[in-house]
């Protein structure tokens, strides 16, 4: 009852877009797939704007990423880690210094490969979400070990790797068909020239792009991911590409035939007009080599320098980087990781400055879960809330929003264990709805709207009568 309600959306098109419907643009996102009806925006947009996702799967390690820094808590953490623990002495490079001081004397610095990401910060473009998590509801410690489920109901299936990327991505468990980065593109749709560039994937498949209207168009880091037979010669022969290029666009007297004809005309196309608008983007911006997460960046800033050719306003991009599951060789292969998350983020930071639209564009981390404080030997084990970055123009960086976590393993009563579920898995003090609620808001989703793109975040803020977990975290 607390998870995704179909209705709410269905409710939503009726009552805010009836009077509104258009097409959406159609295409094979790898060579054979989708058609739909658009619905138009609940928004007008007049300039441009675009959120990047950047999920890292397999659940980073929150505690050596954004790591604490002043010497008390340092210590403490010194003491939980053992031998996977980062020497003080490494982290002063990568100090993160806001312009207002944490509470408490605390500090943070990043892990000592992130360089880049510890300029942006320090830049002011870039700031950090502290503790954030999937929540149904807000919870207590107490609350989280209540039997009444009913009453503080849970995230579904904690700790599992499918499952929480799902939930992190659309508030349900593996399975689910519409993420909140789709919802926020159905109501972009109409904004578009071609509403099929609203939502497009660099990383595959992924539910986060699906909403009720909007598709997620897929394209390598390479372009647009063309049908072979019809952008090449077939066995050498364009005779055989032309004869089969006619063949898979001949309309039919068939009903089906004839509507799988129309998708693959209109993939066609839109491989086309991709592939065009791309060739007369110019970027010169160095992005990293050897680093899959930047060749998916870099494709992205192509296609926002190509959005005038598409006739894009609003835009939802999804880029990935896997490898996070360290419960072992944490120490040898975490700082490869974080240096090319590092060095892409700055890259793309970069390119939109170049482009200028740095102030349109707002990029953050998401992964499946945090990890556990404790140490399981050579790395930590799967666990709940997390730090997280958003990157950008617009944000107001050079600070830290949320409660920093005290360092502890919360096996105690103790009030500074109050946020920690044992291990050193961090309770969230911040919800993933309201993560992404700030994240639509700047996007231009109206506050009525909130409810079908997040269906949990009539738990929080202040009409729910928790203004301690408001609905606008204040980063952007």
């Amino acid at each position: 009852m607390h998870l995704l309600q179909p209705e709410l959306h269905s409710r939503r098109a009726f009552l805010r877009r009836s009077a509104q419907l258009g097409l959406a643009g159609t295409a094979l996102p790898f060579a054979l797939n989708l058609a739909a009806m658009g619905e138009a925006a609940a928004f007008a947009a007049d300039d441009y704007k675009a959120l990047v996702c950047v999920f890292l799967y397999g659940g980073n390690d929150y505690a050596n990423t954004v790591v604490t820094y002043d010497d008390a808590s340092w210590s403490r953490y010194s003491a939980i880690r053992g031998s996977i623990a980062l020497p003080k002495a490494s982290l002063t490079p990568t100090l993160l210094t806001p312009a207002t001081p944490l509470p408490d004397g605390r500090q943070y610095a990043l892990h000592p490969a992130m360089t880049g990401m510890a300029g942006l910060f320090n830049s002011g473009k870039a700031a950090v979400q502290l503790n954030v998590g999937p929540l149904v509801v807000p919870l207590t410690r107490a609350q989280y070990n209540s039997p009444d489920r009913k009453a503080f109901p849970l995230p579904p299936k904690l700790f599992s790797h499918n499952d929480q990327q799902s939930v992190w991505q659309s508030s349900s468990p593996e399975g689910s068909t519409v993420g909140w980065g789709g919802n926020i593109g159905d109501l972009a749709l109409s904004s578009n020239g071609n509403s099929l560039f609203t939502c497009i994937s660099v990383t595959g498949n992924a539910v986060f792009l699906s909403g009720d209207s909007a598709l997620q168009y897929q394209v390598s880091p390479s372009g647009a991911v063309a049908i072979n037979g019809v952008k090449n010669n077939v066995y050498g022969s364009s005779a055989v590409r032309g004869a089969l290029t006619a063949l898979i666009q001949q309309p039919s007297s068939h009903l089906l035939e004839n509507e799988y004809t129309r998708v693959t005309a209109r993939a066609v196309a839109s491989e086309g007009q991709i592939t065009s608008a791309l060739a007369s983007t110019t970027l010169t911006t160095a992005f990293p080599a050897n680093n899959p997460l930047a060749d998916q960046l870099k494709m992205v800033a192509r296609l926002i320098g190509a959005r005038n050719g598409l006739g894009s306003k609003r835009q939802v991009f999804m880029v990935s980087l896997g490898g996070f599951d360290l419960h072992d060789n944490l120490i040898a292969q975490q700082p490869g990781l974080l240096q090319r998350l590092s060095d892409a983020l700055t890259a793309f930071y970069s390119a939109t400055v170049e482009l200028g639209v740095a102030d349109k564009v707002t990029a953050f981390t998401a992964s499946d879960f945090g990890r556990t404080l404790s140490s399981n030997g050579d790395g930590s084990d799967h666990g709940w809330g997390s730090h997280h970055f958003v990157v950008g123009g617009a944000v107001k960086g050079k600070a830290f929003y949320g409660s920093a976590p005290p360092v502890s393993v919360g096996n105690t009563a103790a009030p500074e264990d109050q946020w920690h579920v044992g291990q050193g898995r961090l309770l969230p003090s911040t919800s993933v709805d309201q993560y992404a609620a700030t994240l639509a808001k700047w996007f231009g989703v109206a506050d009525g709207e909130m409810a079908g793109v997040l269906p949990n975040i009539g738990h929080f803020g202040a009409a729910a009568g928790r203004p301690d977990y408001p609905t606008d975290l204040g980063f952007l």
